[in-house]
């Protein structure tokens, strides 16, 4: 399914010009897209009827602590489990990233046939009280199964994932905050976010 995606003037510097001054050279500019292209994260609304809108995400739902888990190499389909998950550090209240390296598929057939996390993954997951998962391709569930459990179980819980993120091979090893927010908006879903991080030294 192909996105629609327009960007255009909504007042244009010569319509400011004539209806406030001369000097009114400024343009504003009118964007329509849906709100999954690119970075995104999912707020439990996507899923959940009843459950917490863009808007209603809290600053600490998508600032955190960042871990990041290497998982490059792994073939189309795979997935990995509660082993990829660090033992020596606290989970509680983070955002673990996980780095497959499918972003080097942007573009391209191969981005669709990703790695994924296991059930198990997404059990330990929960156990552990970290707040957000964040995967470097399309979708954090397998792209063969439709009824998308990884988004049901966490959204459930009341977490977000963010999907579509790069780069995460510059965090190995690094102490860092992750951002991914979002522009506020009643009963949306998801929102595209400029996610990044910042290190900490």
């Amino acid at each position: 399914m192909e996105a629609s995606i327009r960007i255009e003037p909504w007042l244009t510097r010569e319509q400011l010009r004539e209806a406030i001054h001369d000097e009114a050279a400024f343009e504003i500019t009118e964007v329509s897209f849906p709100t999954i292209i690119g970075t995104y994260i999912d707020s439990p609304y996507n899923r959940f009827a009843d459950g917490r809108d863009i808007s209603e995400l809290r600053i600490e739902d998508v600032v955190l602590p960042g871990i990041v888990i290497d998982a490059r190499g792994l073939e189309p389909g795979s997935r990995i489990g509660p082993e990829a998950l660090p033992t020596d550090v606290d989970l509680r209240g983070t955002a673990i990233l996980v780095n497959f390296g499918w972003d080097r598929f942007w573009g391209r057939d191969d981005y669709l046939y990703h790695p994924s996390v296991s059930d198990k993954f997404v059990d330990q997951f929960i156990e552990s009280g970290a707040r957000l998962l964040g995967v470097d391709t399309g979708n954090a569930d397998h792209y063969l199964d439709l009824a998308h459990p990884v988004h049901r179980r966490l959204l459930g819980q009341d977490m977000v994932i963010s999907e579509n993120l790069t780069n995460l091979h510059l965090l190995h090893s690094q102490k860092f905050r992750f951002f991914a927010v979002p522009i506020k908006g009643r009963r949306m879903a998801s929102m595209s976010v400029r996610a990044f991080a910042e290190i900490i030294e």
